[in-house]
């Protein structure tokens, strides 16, 4: 069965992860952004391997390894979900301002 890709969370265990539920939404979103650009740098160098301005019969075969690469990407769970887990799992270093 596929994972759902909406999934309810706790917001006890959320504001426990920082004390403070704007401040766990807060990181959370920061690691998110931080998880989408490294992905999306990782993706681009992946494709960028395939960047040709010559058509040919080969092209055919490195376009069908492109699409399975953007389909293991597209499959990838969302950064939200993502940076949600690793701070409710403890992963996420939160640095105190002050």
């Amino acid at each position: 069965m596929a994972k759902p890709s909406i999934e309810t969370r706790n917001i006890e265990k959320l504001m426990n992860a920082t004390g403070n539920i704007y401040k766990s939404v807060y990181v959370a979103g920061k690691r998110a952004r931080q998880i989408s650009s490294q992905t999306k740098e990782e993706l681009n160098s992946k494709l960028s391997e395939f960047a040709s301005t010559v058509d040919n019969l080969e092209e055919v075969q490195e376009n069908r390894e492109q699409i399975e690469i953007s389909k293991h990407y597209e499959r990838m769970p969302k950064p939200t979900a993502m940076a949600l887990e690793e701070l409710l799992d403890g992963e996420v270093v939160v640095k105190e301002r002050g």
